[in-house]
């Protein structure tokens, strides 16, 4: 893979955290590409509009893929830093890539997928860092919240 297909990927995730954000939710995006690139779900935290705490936005792609036979190959894309329940859905269903937009307001579980034998690529992506950061210190209450603090 290239790191020009994975700008693209991103692309979608931001789109997905924008969404969240224009809500009035947590502005993170993520989506499930196939092992051939085909997108196969995405979505965005909605703990917020939903009333619903798990609904993450790794969650959210996960759940709009529907159910595959196998999770081998596929690559899940994020604008964040997995947190430990969503690095937990990555280790459960055998996802073999995740593509972080960045991991500078909030170094969540990678590490740990990738001791595992998870690809981990992290963007360091600049846009993704600004909408984290803005939200957060717009919403620091919220954002608590949401990572468990």
């Amino acid at each position: 893979m290239e790191h020009a297909e994975y700008g693209t990927w991103l692309a979608t995730a931001v789109d997905e955290a924008r969404a969240g954000l224009a809500e009035g939710g947590i502005p993170i995006g993520a989506a499930l590409y196939g092992a051939d690139g085909t997108l196969l779900g995405r979505g965005h935290n909605r703990r917020v509009q939903d009333g619903d705490p798990s609904t993450h936005a790794e969650t959210a792609a996960f759940r709009a893929a529907g159910r595959q036979r196998s999770y081998r190959g596929t690559t899940m894309v994020t604008t964040l830093s997995p947190c430990w329940y969503c690095s937990g859905l990555v280790r459960q269903f055998g996802i073999s890539r995740v593509v972080i937009g960045e991991a500078a307001t909030f170094h969540g579980g990678h590490d740990w997928l990738a001791e595992h034998g998870v690809e981990i690529v992290l963007l360091d992506d600049a846009e993704c860092e600004t909408l984290m950061d803005d939200f957060i210190k717009s919403n620091p209450e919220l954002w608590s919240e949401d990572i468990g603090d």
